[in-house]
């Protein structure tokens, strides 16, 4: 047996101390336990943060979707800004404004990935344990809306449907205005009976829409979203920002951000979450790869008025960057790639960007190393605005204002 304090928050939001890792400690606590291969498992809490809370959810620490309900928010807001300060400390940036960060309320989360997986008698659904294969049956959640964990009944439904025995299939609930729009993935080809029995199953089950291994099976209703004042319905299982709360606080910043310019880059676009909101006072450029993203993107735009000019070219910009000579005559980009980041195009707005940048991202390793490359090219980083729509897990999301004269 080994006693430790507790000193940091690893990127996991294990706790850490003395080179050891001790799952749901605090910085402050003391703690022992046996230690294997660096890891203490199962710690015994000796002295207790100020700061341990009792974790709202009866599910945590065996499911793997929270990692950190044992913390008050006082803490987490804290780490979460930290984390950005230690990241672009390890790039030689320092002496940025990090602004306080911005938590979206529990239950709030729009979007979840379930997994189902066929028994002998029955379905198991639900989400995964921590760093395994697990799945863990949820009766209740205060990570996502309600009417997502409504859905669970579906994804059973489909897993009787399209999992084989030795394997799980993945289910992808989004919260549209007009219910749940549920992308059913890497399950079993359906046959004829099979698509009837789906279809029923998403009128069993209200759903909004129903799709398979990307097809769609039912569309009862249209699951539209709203960007700005242009409703978009977006392909099965697209990418949208977790909670309405996060997406409304990054486009906030984004908008400020840019400030008046009147003529936009919007890279790594998706859907328009931020192409459409910005086109009410600006002329936009809007970059993406994925061609079912630029259609919904330009349909929602092409039936909203008063919009102004937006043009959606599909591409692939980890391949091919906009290069510094096809970035003249924009006022500002927008640009919110992937947890990869995007250095092969900021390298190109260092070279020859417009005034401001919009730089958004979930990752602040990749986030500081792009950052890196702007300020090397004479941008300044003028702020850093933490958004938290992962609520107890040790992810954060970022907005940044980079500018030059």
């Amino acid at each position: 047996m080994k006693t430790i304090i507790i000193d940091r928050l690893a990127a996991e939001g294990d706790g850490q101390g003395d080179g050891v890792f001790a799952p749901f400690t605090l910085p402050g606590e003391r703690v022992r336990g046996a230690v294997t291969d660096g890891r203490m498992a199962t710690p015994e809490i000796l002295t207790r943060s100020p700061h341990r809370t009792t974790p709202p959810c009866p599910h945590f620490g065996a499911c793997g979707g929270c990692a950190l309900q044992h913390a008050d928010d006082a803490l987490l807001v804290a780490w979460k800004r930290d984390r950005i300060a230690e990241a672009l400390r390890a790039r030689g940036i320092g002496g940025v404004e990090i602004r306080e960060t911005i938590t979206s309320p529990p239950r709030s989360r729009r979007r979840a990935g379930f997994s189902a997986r066929r028994t002998r008698k029955t379905v198991i659904a639900g989400f995964h344990e921590r760093a395994g294969d697990v799945i863990v049956e949820v009766e209740r959640c205060e990570v996502v809306a309600p009417a997502l964990l409504g859905a669970l009944g579906a994804v059973r439904g489909a897993a009787r449907l399209g999992a084989s025995r030795q394997g799980e299939i993945r289910g992808v609930a989004t919260l549209a205005d007009a219910g749940v729009d549920l992308a059913i993935a890497e399950a079993k080809p359906l046959d004829r009976a099979g698509l009837l029995a789906a279809a029923a199953l998403a009128a069993d089950h209200d759903l909004a829409r129903l799709s398979w291994n990307g097809e769609i099976i039912a569309e009862r209703r249209p699951p539209t979203q709203r960007f700005g004042t242009a409703l978009v319905t977006p392909p099965p299982g697209a990418f949208l920002q977790a909670t309405k709360e996060g997406e409304a606080a990054l486009l906030s910043a984004t908008r400020e951000a840019i400030g008046r310019s009147k003529r936009i880059g919007d890279l790594f676009a998706g859907c328009g979450t931020f192409s459409l909101p910005l086109a009410d006072s600006a002329e936009v450029l809007a970059i993406e790869g994925e061609a079912a993203m630029l259609d919904a993107m330009q349909t929602g735009w092409r039936n909203t008025a008063g919009l102004k000019k937006l043009v959606a070219i599909r591409r692939d910009l980890f391949r091919r960057p906009l290069t510094s000579h096809e970035l003249t005559g924009l006022d500002a980009v927008v640009i919110d790639p992937p947890r990869a980041g995007a250095a092969m195009q900021s390298a190109e707005l260092a070279k020859g960007g417009p005034p401001r940048v919009a730089a958004l991202s979930c990752n602040p390793a990749t986030f500081a190393r792009d950052a890196r490359l702007l300020i090397d090219g004479g941008y300044r980083l003028d702020w850093v605005q933490p958004v938290d729509q992962f609520r107890w897990s040790p992810h954060v999301e970022i907005a940044a204002r980079f500018s030059r004269d």
